[in-house]
């Protein structure tokens, strides 16, 4: 009994095995080729019409070292007080929460910034966009990420 116990897991442990293998084969297939320039990487977009009921909420990542020096171009608290007055300009509401970014350079060097995440919803990306321009040219970055998820929204009073 014990033997056929033994061949009946060591045929399933086959099984599995076998399973696993077909899966990492069809995962390894789905990589797209980074080596091919032509490729360009698809970004998936909400929808610019979200469903009844649902908001996009635009989540900014703004570093605040200078791109050219890489060194803060504002105090952490003046950081905060420069893009407050660019969102205010742009928007009804925001929230702002600090952040520490790092990455690894090219040459092996290890980098950190303070970064300034900002929440934002009941807005359009173009206002996003205009607001981000504006954030490029006082922070002087190459870029700003920005996240669009959709979700449900609701200003609560009682």
């Amino acid at each position: 009994m014990a033997e056929k116990n033994n061949n009946l897991l060591t045929g399933l442990a086959l099984l599995v095995g076998v399973a696993a293998l077909g899966v990492s084969f069809v995962a390894l297939a789905s990589i797209p080729d980074v080596n091919k320039a032509e490729e360009t990487v698809a970004v998936a977009e909400c929808p610019a019409e979200p469903e009844q009921g649902q908001d996009i909420q635009y989540v900014l990542f703004l570093g605040t070292n200078d791109k050219d020096s890489n060194e803060p171009v504002f105090s952490e608290d003046d950081a905060r007080e420069h893009l407050e007055a660019i969102l205010t300009d742009h928007f009804g509401g925001f929230t702002i929460q600090d952040a520490r970014g790092g990455w690894v350079n090219d040459d092996g060097s290890i980098a950190h910034e303070y970064t300034l995440v900002v929440y934002l919803s009941d807005t359009t990306i173009e206002e996003i966009h205009a607001a981000c321009d504006d954030m490029i040219a006082e922070f002087n970055q190459s870029a700003i990420l920005i996240q669009q998820n959709q979700t449900t929204t609701e200003f609560y009073g009682g």
